[in-house]
């Protein structure tokens, strides 16, 4: 697996959105929002990994399982989330990690801003207003940013979040260039890309791990990308 530097980062804009960026140790957030919200974002990534870290001090298997944990009601909200977005995907809980700590400070800017796009290692929690192109990075693939998923103004906010066997430091069993699911939570689309992304040991697995995916709950879309060859189902308008 090959490590890009986020350059791609320099592609992201959009017109009248301020950004900035929140960084703490492993989680680096790129953030777009109709004002400079860096202070509440800083304040609410530390809150949640501190949430994050302290569940791990005793419940160690949390940070390490690659299989579902059960349940438990006494944890804090975003490790409830986690649990529950991997038992929904039937991986790890730390493979919803990025889109959690997204989706849980995305909830708490919703409260200043009207259009939200919180990137985090490829994982976007997502709120807009206005008409997006969002365009799919994947590596060395010959399609890299040539496909582009396209995203309505919806009320609800939502998860973008692509997985790659080839791109980036985190841990995928597969060799998909890119596996990107769209759901209403993005800790479900973080989860769900590891699946996916699993699943895809060489080019003719693309159908059957798309299938697998539309079977998750609260998966609305999947493109799955590996060198020259893609496929798609679900609720993903691609321009």
């Amino acid at each position: 697996m090959k490590y890009f530097e986020r350059t791609y980062r320099n592609k992201i804009g959009v017109n009248n959105l301020i950004s900035f960026s929140v960084c703490e140790q492993q989680t680096d957030l790129f953030i777009q929002a109709d004002m400079d919200l860096s202070t509440q974002a800083r304040a609410s990534v530390h809150i949640y990994r501190s949430h994050l870290k302290d569940y791990i001090k005793s419940n160690p298997s949390f940070l390490t399982s690659l299989r579902p944990l059960p349940n438990d009601p006494f944890a804090l909200p975003i490790v409830r989330t986690m649990l529950e977005a991997a038992i929904c995907a039937r991986v790890g809980p730390m493979a919803a990690v990025a889109g959690a700590i997204a989706e849980y400070v995305g909830s708490d800017l919703s409260a200043f801003s009207k259009n939200l796009i919180i990137e985090n290692g490829g994982d976007i929690y997502l709120k807009t207003t206005r008409e997006l192109n969002i365009a799919i990075f994947a590596g060395e693939s010959p399609l890299s940013y040539k496909i582009a998923l396209k995203i309505k103004p919806n009320d609800k906010p939502m998860g973008i979040c692509t997985s790659s066997g080839t791109v980036g430091h985190s841990l995928s069993l597969g060799i998909a260039d890119a596996v990107c699911v769209k759901a209403w939570t993005a800790s479900i689309a973080d989860a769900a890309a590891t699946a996916i992304g699993n699943r895809v040991k060489n080019k003719s697995d693309i159908k059957k791990a798309l299938e697998a995916g539309k079977n998750i709950k609260g998966v609305l879309g999947i493109l799955i990308i590996v060198g020259n060859q893609f496929g798609v189902i679900g609720d993903m308008e691609l321009t």
